[in-house]
């Protein structure tokens, strides 16, 4: 089964299923003013071995880089994420919801935890996550936060063949 909250086994079932069927580190806690954080960037999840039509112990790696931030308060132009662990997948996983801690490390040293819940949803060829908390921890603590991730659909070609093993898409990041 799987190693990890349910927060990464719930967020690696939406990225396997959107592939064929989609370190809690927290520094000094900031009472900062309200102002919008918006930022867009890249996730890359990659798959060893690849994901197949059969449910196999699968280990993913998420990356996310956000390249592009603009802050309300100024200080913060870009920031990152990053997990790792290990599920029993396949291709033909539900979209589950799910609901956990995630870390964003920004360009200023500092960090945020989000205790967050989301959904994925499959629409044209795409699986949209959403995901909806408040900063608990850090930088930003206090503010509501929406992340939203867009990843490609995998082809049921690479289900039946040697599996699925990484994507990459866009997301983007509001702390309001």
């Amino acid at each position: 089964m799987a190693v990890g909250s349910s927060w990464t086994r719930s967020t690696a079932l939406a990225a396997v299923t959107a592939l064929g069927a989609s370190a809690l580190i927290t520094g000094p806690a900031h009472a900062e003013p309200l102002g919008l954080l918006q930022c867009q960037g890249t996730e890359t999840v990659t798959y060893s071995p690849g994901v197949t039509f059969q449910p196999r112990d699968i280990d993913i790696t998420t990356d996310g880089r956000f390249g592009s931030c603009v802050d309300g308060e100024g200080g913060v132009t870009s920031g990152s994420y990053g997990e790792r662990f290990t599920i029993l997948a396949g291709c033909n996983d539900l979209l589950d919801g799910f609901q956990g801690p995630r870390t964003f490390t920004w360009n200023t040293g500092d960090t945020s935890v989000i205790e967050a819940t989301g959904s994925s949803t499959a629409v044209a060829g795409q699986v949209v996550t959403t995901i909806t908390g408040t900063v608990t921890h850090g930088r930003f603590q206090g503010r509501t936060a929406t992340q939203i991730i867009v990843l490609p659909q995998a082809g049921l070609l690479s289900c039946l063949t040697t599996g699925v093993t990484g994507t990459t898409g866009v997301t983007t990041l509001t702390l309001a």
